[in-house]
């Protein structure tokens, strides 16, 4: 009998079209590791919805053979899926220090701590799991402590670059590690997985040293309190804003559930320095001069409950924005998030602060490599196969004709959708079948009850509002008793409209009765008959149609 020939399957579960989401799954003989398990924040249109994840029915039906999830480093979008993953597939956990102390966390919230094994892994580690051998490569990104992986297979080493940017001046003080790639590209890789974010960009990507520059120029030249919103994960940013507030004489305090955690968490395992006499309690911020001031607190993308909001809102209960203050929004907009940005910037400088932004100062630099960095990438690793990743559907394309630019044909780059399978041989890579992937979402304790049929529900409510027709009718005859009664919610208000709400009973009243002179009786018709009947009646008074909702009940 002939032996099946040996294939590398690499299935992306997310984070293929999208910012966010991501995951990757890669299939040999029988072993299944996963790369990153991330969330995304809802669109528009998912009304309700407070996060999204990948669908993991594939690993589900696979479950057995799933090895682990290892994990490049510790963004949202990367780790936010793992707690809801864990508690349906409970598999060893790979990373570095600062982002299993950030997954950590999250397991604590979610009281899984305790029930999932966790590894430590740092660069030069090398993890065998079943067929899978994965070697950590040091790199870096807007987070301390990512991770580049090379996978190694008896078929050939796949490089994964996770989010990267070439930071020749890093804060870590470990550059990333060339050396290495260049070593893999000399033996040889077979396929490359690389982040797209900012391959429309020209040119470099900003060191993070510049930003701290920028920090000291403003923070020598202010003279009232200064707020500082950033990502609570960008530890390195955080360190920067405290060295300029302990150059100039400040006091620093951090505001924000989740700037509090990740600060405790960095500095308890000694990736953030913040002296004891620089450190403050936000209940302490009114016993010093404001410009001794510094605040660090979330909100820089605008989120509604995140403490800056708040405070633009006038809603926070310790900080309220005095005219003067100085508001330093260091992070650039997520796509989608460029309203509610903007929304709290015009909030901020109507309570009278001073807001710097991107558009105004180097107050932010990108952790994603732009197209000259994506370039020597390329250049160093020299994969036979590559699949852009990390970013929507035109970062993708950009980065397959990056790809091209440099001499790689264009039947060895694959632009692949979330479930799309691609299966390497040794006779090469084609794309083989799908598998489910998509969208799981989370509303409060609920992880995928909410579907499109809900979705489009809350869409239909929340753009029409609803009616509700309550009715007794006789079991005998099915003769109205009392009623009908209608409550209008989000449509019209009854006071304003009783003359509309006394013609729609009548209508209601004339359907039951048409109904019973027909001898139907079964709820479901009468129910149908009062919608007719009344949606038809609505539009063509108000061209509106909510949302209608017959009770009926029998005596």
């Amino acid at each position: 009998m002939a032996r099946k020939t040996a294939k590398i399957r690499v299935i992306p579960l997310g984070g293929l079209n999208e910012i966010g989401k991501n995951m990757m799954a890669f299939e040999y003989k029988d072993d299944i590791i996963v790369i990153d398990c991330g969330m995304s924040f809802p669109e528009d249109e998912m009304l309700g919805i407070d996060i999204v994840i990948p669908d993991i029915t594939y690993l589900m039906k696979n479950r057995d053979k799933v090895r682990g999830i290892v994990l490049t480093h510790g963004h949202e979008d990367h780790i936010g899926a793992l707690p809801y993953v864990l508690k349906k597939l409970n598999v060893p956990i790979y990373g570095s220090k600062l982002t299993l102390g950030l997954v950590d966390n999250k397991l604590k919230e979610h009281k899984l701590n305790g029930s999932v094994e966790t590894h430590v892994i740092k660069h030069g580690d090398t993890v065998k799991l079943g067929e899978f051998k994965v070697e950590a490569i040091r790199t870096s990104h807007s987070i301390a402590d990512a991770l580049c992986l090379a996978i190694h297979t008896s078929l050939g080493t796949i490089v994964h670059t996770g989010d990267f940017k070439i930071d020749y001046t890093p804060i870590g003080g470990d550059v990333l590690d060339f050396h290495r790639l260049a070593e893999l590209g000399q033996k040889g890789v077979l396929l490359m997985l690389a982040d797209s974010t900012n391959v429309e960009r020209p040119g470099y990507t900003m060191s993070e040293r510049t930003v701290g520059v920028t920090f000291e120029n403003i923070f020598r030249n202010a003279s009232q309190r200064i707020i500082v919103a950033t990502f609570a994960s960008n530890v390195h940013r955080v360190q920067q804003i405290v060295n300029a507030a302990q150059k100039f004489n400040r006091k620093v305090s951090f505001s924000g559930r989740s700037m509090v955690n990740v600060v405790n968490v960095a500095m308890d395992l000694g990736y953030l320095s913040v002296p004891e006499d620089v450190l403050i309690d936000i209940n302490e911020i009114n016993r010093y001069p404001d410009n001794e001031i510094v605040i660090v607190t979330t909100g820089s993308q605008g989120e509604p409950m995140s403490a800056l909001s708040r405070m633009a809102n006038a809603e926070h209960r310790k900080l309220e924005i005095q005219p003067g203050d100085m508001v330093i929004l260091s992070a650039t907009p997520i796509p989608g998030n460029e309203k509610t940005v903007a929304r709290v910037v015009n909030l901020l400088f109507e309570k009278g602060a001073n807001v710097i932004y991107e558009a105004l100062a180097d107050v932010h630099v990108s952790g994603h490599a732009c197209q000259e960095e994506l370039k020597l990438m390329h250049s160093l690793v020299k994969p036979q196969f590559f699949i852009p990743v990390h970013g929507e559907y035109r970062h993708l394309r950009q980065h397959g004709k990056l790809a091209q630019s440099l001499g790689m044909s264009s039947e060895d780059i694959f632009i692949l959708e979330n479930g799309e399978v691609l299966e390497i041989s040794k006779e090469g890579a084609k794309q083989s079948g799908n598998v489910t992937a998509g969208n799981i979402l989370v509303d409060g304790l609920g992880v995928g009850d909410v579907g499109n049929i809900v979705l489009r529900d809350r869409k239909h409510l929340s753009e029409d509002g609803l009616m509700v027709v309550v009715v007794t009718i006789t079991k005998e005859n099915g003769q109205i008793l009392a009623g009908p009664d209608i409550i209008s919610r989000g449509f019209v208000y009854v006071r304003e409209s009783e003359d509309l709400m006394d013609e729609a009973r009548t209508v209601v009243r004339n359907a039951l009765q048409s109904c019973q002179s027909n001898n139907v009786r079964e709820w479901a018709s009468l129910k149908s008959a009062i919608k007719d009947s009344l949606k038809t009646f609505l539009y063509e008074k108000t061209k509106r149609s909510p949302m209608i909702l017959p009770i009926i009940m029998e005596v």
